[in-house]
Order: structure tokens, then sequence, then C-alpha cells
């Protein structure tokens, strides 16, 4: 494509303040966030955007002045380099061993960037939309278990099709009667149920949790905290296990998903090092006939529409939803295009790129250049 080469680079820095807050896991309650934006710009002046926002420093292994250094440390190397996503990917790993959480930011702007020159969605890059209303679905926070199941029967009858029960953090008896309480509300809907723990639990909770909740459908997400702890449970547990803070690179998805270990996935965009990575995990998930979800840890329109694009291409029989956190935060970077969960599912922008044109005066000035 000619043109397409990268010209400048640019970071900035937006808080996003939680509405109504606290969003409360097992890892502690958060009450805003600091998201960084990337602003790629190629020689023929076409723009892309990305974006990365780690929840906190305790959720897993990144937080925001990390993924700054990290974008500080490659962006004067990437500028003069193609927008192509595998090409950045391994100019990228060149320079830099790990930090997915900052690759993907740049990740996500080539995405947008050539969807833009070209003409076409990034879901289009990524091999082709199959829906363009994409499930979503609701994480309920830690809470007390008749506000909790409050909350979910709300949820079930906004047409949220999958309820993520957050628990874990706190005595397993009140995460047994929590989950007990939203299995009384939401039965016989065909609302899916998951139980993320969020590796608040130890093994012996996790047995706990199946054994005396054998009659209640719902899939076990991230009980533990390691992989060894998933080895351990996986032969004597009554339900399905997902993974998802352990699943921190391909590798381990291969390994995974190879071994039989896990009988899904809950992955995060930026996690993985953005579109493209998250493009061969949907692919091995596809051979290994795995449910998954197209999530991000936080973030605003640009995380949201990078997710809702790589979640419409999913196989609708293994697509378990993409969580967003727009009921979270007030505004959009994109007035007329920002993304929103309605009746339990996204419309997906169907303009070029991402679909979405932030209004980067929002931002203020950037925090690091380079190039022009």
């Amino acid at each position: 494509m000619s043109g397409m080469i990268i010209k400048e680079i640019h970071v900035y820095a937006h808080d996003l303040p939680v509405k109504n807050g606290p969003y409360t896991m097992a890892s502690g309650a958060v009450w805003a966030l600091d998201t960084t934006l990337v602003k790629l710009v190629a020689q023929d002046g076409t723009c892309g955007w990305g974006e990365t926002c780690p929840v906190g420093a305790t959720y897993a292994e990144m937080h925001t002045e990390g993924a700054r250094a990290a974008l500080k440390v490659m962006a004067d190397v990437l500028i003069g380099e193609a927008v192509t996503p595998v090409t950045l990917r391994r100019k990228m790993d060149s320079l830099l061993n790990g930090h997915n959480y900052a690759k993907a930011a740049v990740d996500i702007a080539a995405h947008d960037l050539m969807g833009k020159a070209l003409g076409v969605s990034v879901a289009d890059l990524l091999g082709g939309a199959v829906t363009d209303r994409v499930p979503s679905y609701y994480a309920t926070g830690v809470g007390a278990p008749d506000d909790i199941a409050k909350l979910a029967k709300e949820k079930m009858e906004e047409g949220y099709p999958r309820l993520q029960i957050k628990v874990g953090g706190r005595p397993v008896e009140i995460d047994i009667e929590t989950i007990a309480k939203v299995w009384e509300q939401v039965r016989g809907s065909g609302v899916q149920l998951a139980a993320d723990a969020n590796r608040g639990w130890t093994t012996r909770d996790a047995l706990r949790v199946s054994r005396e909740l054998q009659h209640v459908p719902i899939v076990l997400e991230q009980p533990c905290n390691t992989v060894q702890d998933l080895e351990k449970i996986r032969g004597i547990v009554n339900h399905p296990i997902y993974m998802d803070e352990n699943s921190v690179d391909l590798n381990t998805v291969i390994s995974a998903a190879g071994t039989g270990l896990v009988d899904g996935f809950g992955m995060k965009v930026t996690r993985i090092g953005g579109l493209q990575n998250m493009r061969a995990f949907r692919d091995i998930c596809e051979a290994r006939n795995l449910p998954h979800t197209c999530d991000d840890s936080w973030g605003g329109d640009i995380i949201a529409a990078a997710c809702t694009q790589i979640g419409a291409t999913v196989k609708p029989q293994l697509c378990e939803g993409v969580w967003l956190a727009a009921p979270y935060i007030d505004g959009n970077y994109d007035a007329e295009n920002g993304i929103q969960i309605v009746g339990g599912h996204i419309q997906r922008p169907t303009g070029p790129g991402l679909g979405i044109v932030p209004d980067e005066s929002m931002f203020g000035a950037p925090l690091a250049s380079f190039g022009g």
C-alpha cells in the first residue's frame, strides 16, 4: 500500500472515572482508571488509533506506567516501518520481550489505520464479520447475595445472553450463596452463567463450590491463581473451567487447548498482544471447538471498538460475548459512533477501520511524540 509507512507516533493519557463506582473484583475495588492512547500517522496523513488500559496494577502483570515506558522504548524505532500488523508485531518483539499490553495499542492502531486507508472495517481485515449485532455479557462485581441476584434478574430482563458473577476475596460460603440465589432468578431463561473468581479461590474453595452447586450449570472462570492449580482440580470438579488471567500468550493458549486443560477462555485483546494475535487465538479456539470471549480489562471507545470488531468475526456457537467497560464510563470518544450496549448486544460500527473517529481534543497534548 502506497504511503502506508509510519511517519509519526503520539502517546496520550486520559482519565476514565468509574461511573457509580467502585467496580469490585476479588483483586480490589476500582474507582478510576488512567488509559493510554496511541495515534499512528502514515506518510500520506492517514491516522489510526489504539488504546490500552490496565485495571490497576494487581489484576494482571501490567500497569499504566509500564505501558507508557514500553511505548517510549519502541516508538522511535517504529518510525519508518510499514503499517502491517505482522511486520509490526515482529519488529516490536525484536525490540522488547513481553509487554504485550503495550504492543497491543500499536497493533490496534495499525489495524485502524489500514482499514481507513483501504476503506474497509477491521472485521474485514480479520476475516469478515458474521454478525453486526454482537452479543455482550454483564459482569456483576462482588456484592451481597441478594443484591447480586436482583441485579442478575435486571440484566437478564435487559437482554444480556450471559451473566458473569464476580466472586472471591471473601468467605467462600458467601460466594456459594450468591451463585445459588442468582440461579434461582435466571433458571429456565437460557441465560448462560459464569462464576469469575479472578484467581481469588484456593483449589479447596473451587472444589467446594463445584460440589455444593452441582445442580447449577455454571462455568468456573479462572477460579484459582495458577495453571498448576487448574491442573490439580481439572479432573475432579463437576463444572467446566475457563482460563482467563493465566492465558498470557499464544503459547499458553496452545498448551491449554491442546492438553484439554480448559473448556474455554475469557480473553483480553491487549493481554494477548492485540488484534493480530487475537485472530490467531480465535482460530485456535475454533480448531479445538472452545468457546471464548473477546474482551479487554477496561478502556474507552477504541478498546470497545476493537473488541467488537474481533467479536463479530467469531463463530456464533463459540462466541461467549464481548465485555465492555462502556456501561461504567460517562461519554464517548466519538459522539456519533461511540460504542454502546443496548439490549445486551453491541451494534458493530461498520465504517472504515475501527469505525470510530475519536475527538482527540478531549485528550489534551500528547505525553510524548515521535517522528514528524
